[in-house]
């Protein structure tokens, strides 16, 4: 939930409402993401990308001629091409399959931020690689004097670490259609925000609240003051205009 707070009186009652009901939702519930918030994400998505599909590429002053060539990158264009790339597709999740090798978490992220000549997409993207790195170094050279370390659970403390604590219902690098039961199991809740964290939140909240109701009423009472002043001043002019008559 974004939370906004406008100066506006009536903006400012309507910001705290929604303060206190997320506030009220992390005291009850550990919040996952629902199936119909996935499908009324994806549905946006898939309907605004549509729409600038069709801004950007058909609804053009061109003949349609020159339409069918003008096309998104990465869109085919005809059928043969369309069957080439499904093969293509075909044969690299035959290799996928053949090499079982599972992706952790920490090769993904390296992986979607790199560009095509291997370098980081940003200087954010380069900075969080080097914590990464220097995180699982440190991990590994634990790893070596003590058994007790967990090899599989590395990866997912190293981006606690570095990165902050997973949103509710979501696992980072995993799209928004993979919750933290699906990916991590019935154990999802270590890696979720621990009850110290909760604690903040929550009293983050209510600091919040608190701000927000000083203000609301130090606007309330600015306006009560300048509608004294308006008052006041009708009041002497309907005098005045008396004494005239």
């Amino acid at each position: 939930m974004s939370i906004c707070c406008p100066s506006t009186t009536n903006h400012g009652i309507t910001c705290l409402i929604a303060i206190k009901i997320k506030l009220s939702l992390i005291l009850r519930f550990a919040l996952e993401v629902s199936d119909a918030y996935i499908k009324k994400a994806l549905g946006k998505k898939w309907r605004d990308n549509k729409s600038i599909l069709k801004k950007e590429y058909f609804k053009k002053p061109i003949s349609l001629e020159e339409k069918l060539q003008n096309v998104p990158p990465g869109m085919l264009r005809t059928v043969s091409e369309l069957e080439q790339a499904a093969g293509k597709n075909k044969n690299l999740r035959t290799r996928q399959a053949s090499s079982g090798q599972k992706v952790g978490r920490l090769q993904l992220f390296d992986i979607t931020h790199r560009k095509k000549d291997g370098t980081p997409m940003s200087s954010e993207a380069a900075e969080i690689m080097e914590k990464l790195k220097d995180k699982k170094a440190e991990y590994e050279a634990t790893a070596s004097t003590d058994s007790s370390v967990n090899f599989e659970d590395i990866d997912n403390r190293i981006i606690n670490e570095v990165l902050g604590p997973e949103r509710y219902g979501r696992v980072r690098f995993q799209g928004s259609g993979v919750n933290p039961t699906q990916y991590f199991g019935s154990t999802s809740h270590q890696y979720m925000p621990s009850g110290s964290q909760s604690q903040a939140e929550v009293q983050r909240l209510k600091d919040q609240i608190v701000q927000i109701q000083a203000s609301t009423d130090k606007q309330i009472s600015q306006l009560r003051a300048e509608a004294a002043v308006r008052e006041a001043e009708q009041n002497r002019k309907y005098n005045e205009l008396q004494q005239q008559l």
